[in-house]
């Protein structure tokens, strides 16, 4: 399906005003979903920029929404989790013009991204926000100790210094609470449903995994799926983004599966 991209402001949001890029498939439906997604970058990239996995994602009809949500506080803990958590209370309350009363509204993000993604699940938990249908983590950095066995991959392909540099960078403010590292978070449970992809040779591969196998203990609803080597989305091998790959036909359908079980759910 052809996605429409437009670039516009959320003037109204609590914490203050946010740009924002919109992805929507061009023949989207009454009740499309609603994703609000956070783009990686290692806690550092800011501005508005092509996010491919977003592009993809709105091709299934689906209404993506990605936020500069560094702008605001520069990339350091809380600011970017409170921009987040505001960001979705605005679209849980008024939607700004992005589908209906009928739209699952969802949380999505890859690398950093899905860390920030991760942190706003977790909020919206503890603060009785109900609205939150689902949160799509691909490949999400969660783990600031980078111990896992994958993680030994990242030497490999020159990303260990830029995610170390990251996570120096986004606990700068000197705080690592569980909305800042959900690995590290203890209660699980009650958190929306799940879908966690990651790739068989991605450095995040073991943090990903886990953290799906600790919230499908906690009683989460949990979709997870690895995809082949070599085959995972480039911000996971080289910290940038290269248009489309062979990810996005597994992207999209474990994206529009995921939906329709919530919706049956």
């Amino acid at each position: 399906m052809p996605v429409e991209i437009k670039d516009m402001t959320f003037d109204k949001v609590a914490i203050g005003p946010v740009s924002v890029r919109v992805y929507q498939g061009a023949e989207y439906s009454k009740g499309a979903p609603v994703l609000l997604y956070f783009h990686g970058g290692a806690f550092t990239e800011t501005g508005l920029r092509h996010c491919p996995l977003a592009e993809c994602i709105a091709s299934t009809g689906a209404i993506v929404a990605v936020p500069d949500y560094n702008a605001l506080g520069g990339g350091v803990f809380p600011k970017p989790l409170e921009v987040g958590f505001s960001i979705f209370s605005y679209l849980a309350k008024k939607r700004a013009g992005l589908g209906d009363r009928k739209s699952p509204l969802l949380i999505g993000g890859e690398e950093a991204g899905g860390n920030i993604a991760a942190g706003v699940a977790l909020k919206a938990r503890d603060h009785f926000a109900d609205e939150l249908d689902g949160q799509v983590l691909l490949s999400p950095l969660l783990d600031p100790f980078m111990a896992s066995r994958s993680f030994r991959e990242a030497d490999a392909i020159g990303m260990r210094q830029r995610w170390a540099d990251g996570w120096s960078h986004y606990l700068s403010g000197g705080v690592c609470h569980p909305y800042a590292a959900p690995s590290l978070c203890s209660r699980l449970s009650d958190l929306a449903p799940a879908l966690v992809l990651t790739a068989a040779d991605d450095p995040l591969h073991d943090e990903a995994l886990g953290y799906a196998d600790r919230l499908a203990q906690a009683g989460v609803k949990v979709q997870q799926h690895v995809l082949p080597a070599g085959t995972g989305w480039p911000t996971i091998y080289s910290g940038t983004s290269n248009g489309t790959g062979p990810w996005a036909g597994n992207l999209a359908s474990q994206f529009s599966g995921f939906v329709q079980n919530i919706s049956i759910n």
